[in-house]
């Protein structure tokens, strides 16, 4: 759901797997830059200790962006449940559309700034939001992203199993 409010700094400032639910060595987003209603902006460090750094490029391959934006809406959706009191629950990513890629990996030793929007979402859990990923102020990729946060994973996940 949208938020009317913005996060504190004070909450911002937490490590970012205290909003995410994904543990290391899984976790490629390094920190939450700025939140408003309806959008966060993140950070992510490129090193050669990054999931999937590939020394033969010196940087991660390009199409590792989805995750970046993926983990991106998590950590949003993260702010806003720990805003609400309630704990940090698990989404799937359905899929994305209009996905452009402008450069051809993610260079070592550069910093890049996730800027996510929630453009659309139902009270079942269906969102699409719009992502783009910058160096300095160059977008470098963009996408609409579609993803699916239920109430009770666990119980979805067994009605799935049973259809």
């Amino acid at each position: 759901m949208t938020q009317e409010q913005q996060a504190s700094p004070t909450l911002l400032a937490q490590d970012i797997s205290n909003f995410i639910p994904h543990r290391s060595p899984m976790i490629l987003v390094n920190e939450i830059l700025s939140h408003q209603p309806d959008g966060l902006s993140t950070l992510i460090h490129i090193t050669p200790q990054s999931p999937y750094f590939n020394e033969s490029l010196n940087g991660v391959a390009n199409y590792v962006c989805i995750e970046y934006m993926a983990q991106s809406i998590a950590a949003l959706a993260g702010v806003e449940a720990k805003m609400q009191n309630q704990p940090i629950r698990v989404g799937f990513l359905l899929g994305s559309r209009k996905l452009q890629m402008h450069i051809p990996y993610f260079a070592n030793g550069v910093s890049y700034r996730t800027q996510i929007t929630r453009l659309y979402q139902e009270d079942s859990g269906l969102a699409v939001f719009d992502c783009a990923i910058f160096h300095e102020q160059t977008l470098v990729a963009s996408a609409n992203v579609n993803v699916f946060q239920p109430d009770d994973t666990h119980e979805y996940i067994k009605q799935s199993q049973t259809t």
